[in-house]
């Protein structure tokens, strides 16, 4: 399959989106601004010195994870590397459990042990929140097996930066995904940048990223991250040829990340001059182009969408409240959630050495 580069259609009118009630796009739009708002309360209390570890925010990418994510069904899984908060949000997870984990608190999505890359909600079939660079594109893949395997009609949605696309562990997912016939959808989520580091200088390419999927026989795509109807009907029909036809697929969606690679990125105003970012946020914010599409639309007015972004602001400054009134983890709370079987007692906890008591 070749990309092609179609900004003339209207996605808006593909079938996917024209499925859409006018209250699911407001709730589209709103989850997007209560992303922005979540990551932008995250920044102000990180530089505070409230939180702690690396903090990778995804303002500028919001598109991505809302519109791919809001494909899913009960079958589908999701997994994604250290700028996770934009996916967890998306997945359902509150912004109460997401902000004591930042902070380190008990009653965190990880009981305050995972912190900012590490978020998991299994119920929702979100599996992290991982620190690794491409460690999760393996574990993407045994996701989707298991459905396979398992013969249900799903498939998982695996995120990656465009920086993890040249790591061994990625190129060995492809292969088996591709060999097998196994239900992914790789989502390479390219800002530009590998960390300070620009696309051109980081990675040999010819035409695109996803290209390299020819590589492997398998198709591929190019989506533009600023419009979400555009993310939902592109990706939808990679997730369709996963869940029906067991094909795996490769999906490239530009976007921006506004801020560095981490809050601890100091240079992120130098290697991108100020006239680039600035030229994202005017012509290419996700946020402001969906809300200027539902505008013209009818389905929503300045008015609301303020007010969406009222409602949104005061539930991020309500989760930093939760999460500094929350109880950090007891001293005895270090050996529980290390092994599955320890903690639940079962035969298998009474032996082996791979437990500490022999």
């Amino acid at each position: 399959m070749t990309a092609t580069a179609s900004p003339a259609l209207d996605f808006a009118n593909s079938p996917i989106n024209q499925s859409l009630s006018p209250e699911q796009k407001i709730g589209l739009l709103t989850q997007m601004i209560r992303i922005r708002r979540f990551e932008q309360a995250a920044l102000k209390y990180y530089q505070a010195g409230k939180i702690g570890g690396f903090l990778h925010l995804y303002i500028g990418q919001e598109a991505v994870a809302v519109g791919t994510i809001s494909l899913g069904g009960a079958d589908d899984h999701f997994i994604t590397a250290y700028r996770d908060h934009g996916h967890a949000l998306a997945v359902g997870m509150g912004m109460n459990e997401c902000m004591a984990e930042m902070y380190g608190k008990q009653s965190g999505c990880s009981k305050g042990k995972g912190g900012s890359m590490h978020f998991f909600a299994p119920d929702k079939n979100f599996w992290g929140g991982h620190g690794i660079v491409a460690g999760q594109t393996p574990l993407g893949l045994g996701l989707a097996y298991g459905l396979k395997y398992l013969g249900r009609e799903g498939c998982c949605l695996c995120y990656l930066g465009d920086g993890a696309v040249n790591q061994g562990a990625f190129h060995e997912s492809l292969n088996l995904a591709a060999l097998f016939d196994i239900p992914v959808v790789y989502v390479i989520e390219n800002n530009g940048y590998s960390m300070g580091t620009s696309q051109a200088r980081s990675s040999a390419f010819r035409g695109c990223l996803a290209q390299r999927a020819e590589a492997y026989d398998m198709d591929w795509d190019v989506i533009d991250g600023s419009d979400l109807y555009e993310v939902r009907a592109k990706t939808h029909i990679a997730m369709e040829r996963a869940r029906k036809q067991h094909k795996p697929s490769i999906l490239e969606i530009s976007t921006y990340r506004y801020y560095g690679h981490s809050i601890a990125d100091a240079n992120h105003k130098k290697y991108r001059t100020p006239e680039e970012i600035e030229n994202y946020k005017q012509h290419h914010d996700p946020i402001s182009v969906f809300r200027r599409k539902l505008i013209a639309e009818g389905i929503i007015t300045e008015d609301q969408a303020a007010e969406i972004n009222k409602t949104a602001a005061d539930e991020a400054a309500a989760a930093v409240k939760f999460a500094e009134e929350a109880p950090a983890p007891t001293i005895a709370d270090i050996s529980t959630d290390v092994y599955w079987e320890s903690d639940n007692q079962t035969p298998a906890s009474k032996i082996g050495r791979h437990f500490f008591n022999d």
